[in-house]
């Protein structure tokens, strides 16, 4: 019954030594909670309406610029299709997501 108590202690001793203390595990929640916001922010950009525009407008510059750089006919008029085109690719097509998620989900 002794060697229990005496290894009881024993193991305290090394988790108390090894256990963060308060202190420390108040600033990794504060960093994660940092991180989440950091992430969410990312997340809101990412899905934003205005980077959407932005693309599209660059886009739209670059295509024109290249396809007029080349002689194409009517260059700014065609830049249109590929913009549109990016458009449409960036768009969330909620059924195809919720077959998706159900399928990954089943795996």
């Amino acid at each position: 019954m002794a060697i229990l108590v005496d290894l009881r202690h024993c193991f305290g001793v090394w988790y108390y030594k090894n256990m963060s203390t308060l202190e420390d595990l108040e600033n990794r929640i504060v960093e994660i909670e940092e991180r989440n916001k950091k992430v969410e922010v990312d997340k809101a950009w990412e899905t934003s309406l205005t980077r959407k525009l932005l693309l599209i407008f660059f886009t739209y510059i670059a295509i024109g610029l290249y396809l007029n750089a080349i002689a194409v006919n009517k260059p700014w008029l065609n830049a249109i299709v590929p913009a549109v085109g990016f458009f449409l690719s960036t768009l969330t097509l909620p059924f195809i997501k919720k077959y998706w998620q159900k399928r990954w989900k089943d795996l």
